[in-house]
This record gives structure tokens, sequence and C-alpha cells, in this order.
């Protein structure tokens, strides 16, 4: 069995192959300073759309046991759980910018020789940072526009609702501008990951 800086080797040498008869990037890992913050920013995010999840989760089983065993619906779960679905849809939408797992068609981006791939790629970051600077520009307006109204039941201001949006907003950017850094470095996200760390 190959020890794992053998097999890292291996995997630098098919990548490094393929990149020497045209096919691919250079072998390029996405391990700099940027990357791990990047990294630890998604993480955050992660963790705190999977709370939001698990908040949601039990506030519901608190819906029921409260509408059924005690015969007392909790009026506040509908307007929370609102709340954290936002939350959990543009916070989770952000970190998928940076881990590139948002639904996408790569096939006619794949079969393009690689310097068109390369700006293609780079044009779709472009376009996805200039869709979040909107997003956040025009929900931080909806927020302070709608800062004044309370949300009925838990008297949290309805601004509240266009947060998570804005903060979205600035994630896409901030990933986006990590996504063209790393593809100015060389990385090329359409190889496999064994080829491509």
């Amino acid at each position: 069995m190959a020890s794992e800086p053998e097999d890292l080797a291996m995997s630098t040498n098919v990548a490094n192959t393929l990149a020497r008869e045209g096919m691919a990037a250079p072998h390029v890992r996405r391990d700099t300073a940027l990357d791990r913050v990047l990294d630890a920013i998604a993480w955050l995010c992660k963790l705190i759309t999977g709370t939001g999840l698990v908040v949601l989760t039990l506030i519901f089983g608190w819906l029921v046991y409260g509408r059924y065993v005690l015969n007392a619906t909790p009026t506040w779960v509908e307007q929370v759980s609102l709340l954290l679905v936002m939350l959990i849809t543009f916070i989770g939408a952000a970190v998928g910018v940076h881990e590139g797992t948002h639904l996408s068609v790569t096939f006619f981006r794949v079969i393009l020789p690689r310097p068109l791939r390369r700006l293609v790629i780079a044009l779709c970051h472009v376009v996805l940072g200039i869709f979040g600077a909107v997003m956040m520009w025009q929900s931080a307006k909806l927020a302070i526009f709608k800062w004044g109204s309370l949300i009925p039941l838990i008297d949290v201001p309805e601004g509240v609702r266009a947060i998570p949006i804005s903060v979205c907003g600035a994630l896409m950017i901030v990933f986006s501008i990590g996504n063209l850094l790393a593809l100015a470095r060389g990385y090329d996200e359409d190889l496999v990951p064994s080829d491509n760390p």
C-alpha cells in the first residue's frame, strides 16, 4: 500500500501531466492564508445554519407537543420558523458559492479549451459577485425601510427578515473574490478533487 506522500505525489504527477497536455491546470492547492480564512468563515456559516436547523426542528416539536398534548398552540413558532428559514437558506446559499455546490451545468464549460474555460469560470464568479452586491444593497435598504414595523407575535422589527439576505450578499462577494483569486493562482475547479485538492 502506497504511503500518503506517494499518493499525493502521484496525484500531483497526474494533474501536471494533464496540464502539460493542455487538458487541465497545473496542480495548485487551495491552502493559502486567505483560503483558510474563507474556509473558517464557511465553517462558521455552516455551524450557524446547522444550529438554526436544529432549533427549527425543536420548536416544531414544541408546536406539536403544545397543540396535541397541552392543547395550547404556541403561536410564536410560525414567525420564528420563518426567520430561521431565511437564515438557513441565505447563509447556506453563500456557503454554496464558496464550495461550488450550487446546481450548475458544467458540460459545456468542461469541453472548452482551458483558456476559454478559465474565462467562463471567471465570468461566472464575477456575475455571482455582482449579484451578491445587488442582494446586499437592496436587502439593506429593505431592512432599513421595514425596521419601523414589528413582526406579529414576537415583536421583532420586520427588517430583521432582510438581514440574512444582506449577509448572504456580502458573503457572496467575499467568496467570489476568493474564487477569482484561486483561479488566478491556477486552481481549476473543473478537475476532479484528487487532481486538485
